[in-house]
């Protein structure tokens, strides 16, 4: 997906496993089809996956930080969440740290695997309540970490409209430029920061039996504006959802309106970079675009 990604493959990973963690160096190990720009995966056995850096830098500091932080947030958590079980240290060629997590059954999440959307907006709603009532005490703030997200929208007005400028003839670029501005003149968060995701997008959601089950991928955790969490709800639920959702979260215009401005400009900055990286699902963000 990346210039200077990392090669990983099976054997690489047995090797990791037998050197440094060979009470599971002989269970089953397969790769997991994933469009995650992150991180490889590995399942592990029956319940773990090895989860290896693309790439050195940033996306090992996320993965430090997961370690550190979800076995302190997941006990306060409706919903599951993967925990760390080992540490994995550069060798063989690879030069990163890694990590085996928890695996977490449910599939991707999606508009056609759930089954009441009312209700799915209610445990969402439940779970940034939760999330959003842990204390931050130590907490990081945005930054490359966790991909900035969390920060006033306006740092990222030139990116959103250099995407915009790149996808003329796929989009109604007035429509988009206006909903954009419209984001960018809501009141900026003057409250105090809040634990948020960061990430929630249709590939860290899981389903189950019709409901949310399970919420992975913490790399963009952080604390800070609770509005960027929210842009989930434009991934997943139909109109009159969303409004239970709100009413649910007591959601005021101007985080409403920013909310709606993570959720477009996320989706706009992925748009170019899916087209040469995972080109299959460019139709379906040009659909959450519109």
């Amino acid at each position: 997906m990346q210039d200077d990604e990392l090669y990983i493959d099976t054997p690489l990973v047995r090797r990791l496993l037998a050197a440094q963690l060979s009470q599971w160096a002989g269970l089953p190990l397969r790769p997991v089809e994933s469009s995650g720009s992150d991180n490889v995966l590995y399942r592990l056995g029956d319940d773990m996956v090895v989860r290896l850096p693309r790439r050195s830098g940033r996306t090992e500091d996320s993965l430090d930080k997961e370690i550190a932080w979800l076995p302190r947030l997941a006990p306060q958590l409706p919903l599951a969440v993967p925990l760390p079980l080992a540490r994995g240290r550069p060798r063989d060629g690879y030069p990163c740290r890694w990590a085996v997590f928890s695996w977490l059954e449910g599939e991707t999440a999606s508009f056609e695997l759930v089954a009441d959307p009312r209700r799915a907006a209610l445990d969402l709603a439940a779970f940034f309540r939760s999330l959003q009532a842990i204390d931050v005490g130590g907490a990081p703030c945005p930054g490359e970490h966790n991909f900035v997200r969390g920060v006033p929208l306006a740092e990222r007005d030139a990116a959103v409209h250099a995407a915009i400028d790149s996808l003329r003839g796929d989009l109604e670029v007035d429509a988009v430029t206006a909903t954009w501005e419209a984001a960018l003149r809501a009141p900026v968060w003057d409250g105090p920061p809040v634990w948020i995701h960061g990430d929630l997008n249709d590939g860290n959601l899981l389903v189950e039996r019709g409901r949310f089950s399970g919420v992975i991928d913490w790399g963009g955790l952080a604390a800070a504006d609770p509005a960027c969490d929210l842009m989930v709800e434009w991934n997943f639920l139909p109109a009159d959802a969303r409004e239970v959702f709100r009413a649910a979260l007591a959601v005021d215009e101007a985080m409403w309106a920013r909310a709606r401005g993570w959720a477009l400009s996320v989706v706009l900055i992925a748009t170019p970079y899916d087209r040469t990286t995972t080109p299959v699902r460019v139709a379906y963000s040009l659909r959450r675009i519109r």
